[in-house]
């Protein structure tokens, strides 16, 4: 087994920081994020390198954009199912956050995400490659050079189209909002 990074030992306390502000028991939050609460506590004790499949489903119950969990440290990398994505900017704006992301997809990867929440807006540029994205049921093609957009409010899909890597520039916009009550419910 890998040793854990630096980094997710960091995004472990962020992640553990943001459950206990929101009064979650790490029952209801990997309940509400569909992950085993064993896997929920060594992510947030430091012990497991988290993937970003993990960190988005996290971050949907926790009301939060991707970069919080990452501590909005420019720089921070995640990975997992052929895509690494790094943190390039984050910063608000007028009640919204803004995130930028660089990607890059391995060769056939497909890689699924739930909904992000009402409104949040996701802008990708790609800039090698092909890549089949959006909502599921209704994706769009968009080579090198092209742009796409989407509410990301269902679930959606990016896919490398052909056998090389694709790699784009995506830039998320997530309205500032707070947990509902039924999210800080006990269990």
């Amino acid at each position: 087994m890998s040793r854990p990074s630096e980094a997710a030992v960091r995004i472990g306390a962020r992640v553990r920081a943001l459950r206990v502000q929101r009064g979650l028991g790490q029952a209801a939050l990997a309940r509400a994020a569909e992950i085993g609460k064993g896997s929920l506590s060594e992510l947030e004790a430091g012990l497991r390198n988290p993937t970003i499949a993990t960190l988005y489903a996290l971050a949907g119950p926790l009301h939060v954009p991707l970069a919080a969990l990452l501590d909005d440290t420019v720089g921070a990398e995640v990975s997992g199912d052929g895509l690494t994505a790094r943190l390039l900017d984050v910063h608000q704006a007028e009640r919204m956050t803004v995130e930028t992301y660089a990607m890059r997809f391995s060769p056939g990867a497909v890689r699924r995400s739930s909904a992000h929440g009402d409104d949040v807006v996701e802008h990708l540029v790609v800039t090698r490659g092909t890549l089949r994205f959006g909502p599921e049921g209704s994706p769009q093609v968009v080579p090198t050079g092209g742009y796409g957009t989407f509410v990301a409010d269902r679930a959606h899909t990016y896919e490398v189209v052909g056998d090389e890597v694709a790699e784009a520039v995506l830039v998320v916009r997530t309205p500032t909002r707070t947990p509902s009550p039924d999210v800080l419910a006990p269990p």
